[in-house]
């Protein structure tokens, strides 16, 4: 093993609670955005791969990419690349090759419409109200899984809130990752985070346990060219969204379109939420 991914969002990490805190807080926020990885580096530096591993890849994937510091991060341990900055191609999985040998997704959280979840949404909390892939519910764990499938790489480990182990292990969506629960949310904006040692310590231990185990590729399979139907949160959203030459608009607020990849699927939803985002 010679190359680790890790994407990393903060709506599933113990101790945020709400999106103001990101603006309110800020000092606090970001504490807990490095905590949460500087315990997953620390499981990877006590697995037995830990010497052969030559690169750590962190994605920083909320909002516009720049909440992690290199320097921090550095001195964590200097295997870490640190890819940040907004916007970009494939955005939360930027920079994934067939070179890295394992994935974690750190901090990700329940889908649209999930109750009792995190600030749940799917890329953009202010546009997408609905999200499917061939008429079947995804989330961004799903989305991102399924581009790291298609590039050859398994993922590992999830590490995100309660409900999102829900989603994907009792509904079925990626049953066989294994979670680490972070908090669970009582509504989308009230949660009851772990004790931080007894997070760490699961933290530490799931990371090592990702590395050191076998890891097959499990594919999250969708019938390609797959057609993704995204429903809007207003309708003026929509109206803007249609403009492009590859949408087509179902109803008020549904917007439809076709992609041959999974990197294109999801590059075109980045791309279209962030389109809708600019709209009033």
């Amino acid at each position: 093993m010679k190359k680790i991914y890790i994407s990393c969002d903060i709506e599933g990490l113990a101790g945020i609670a709400d999106f103001d805190m990101e603006s309110d807080d800020t000092a606090d926020f970001r504490e807990l955005y490095h905590w949460h990885l500087k315990w997953v580096l620390q499981g990877i530096k006590e697995s037995q791969y830990n010497e052969s591993i030559e690169e750590i890849t962190i994605s920083d994937s909320h909002s516009k990419g720049v909440n992690l510091s290199y320097l921090r991060l550095s001195e964590m341990d200097d295997r870490v690349a640190l890819i940040n900055g907004f916007p970009r191609y494939n955005y939360m999985m930027t920079g994934l090759t067939k070179e890295h040998d394992l994935v974690i997704f750190l901090g990700y959280h329940g889908g649209i419409g999930t109750i009792h979840s995190s600030m749940d949404h799917g890329y953009s909390a202010r546009v997408a109200y609905d999200l499917k892939i061939n008429g079947e519910y995804v989330n961004e764990t799903t989305i991102n899984a399924s581009y790291a499938s298609e590039v050859g790489v398994p993922v590992g480990l999830i590490i995100g809130d309660e409900a999102l182990k829900k989603q994907l292990h009792e509904d079925g969506l990626f049953s066989s990752v294994p979670v680490v629960t972070t908090k669970e949310a009582y509504g989308r904006y009230s949660i009851k985070s772990k004790p931080m040692n007894v997070l760490k310590q699961e933290i530490i231990a799931g990371v090592k346990q990702a590395i050191e185990r076998p890891q097959p590729v499990e594919q999250i399979n969708f019938s390609l060219p797959a057609t993704v139907d995204l429903q809007c949160t207003t309708t003026a959203q929509a109206d803007r969204i249609e403009m492009l030459s590859h949408v087509k608009r179902l109803d008020g607020r549904m917007v439809s379109f076709t992609g041959d990849s999974m990197e294109q699927i999801m590059n075109d939803i980045v791309g279209i939420v962030g389109l809708g985002g600019t709209t009033y």
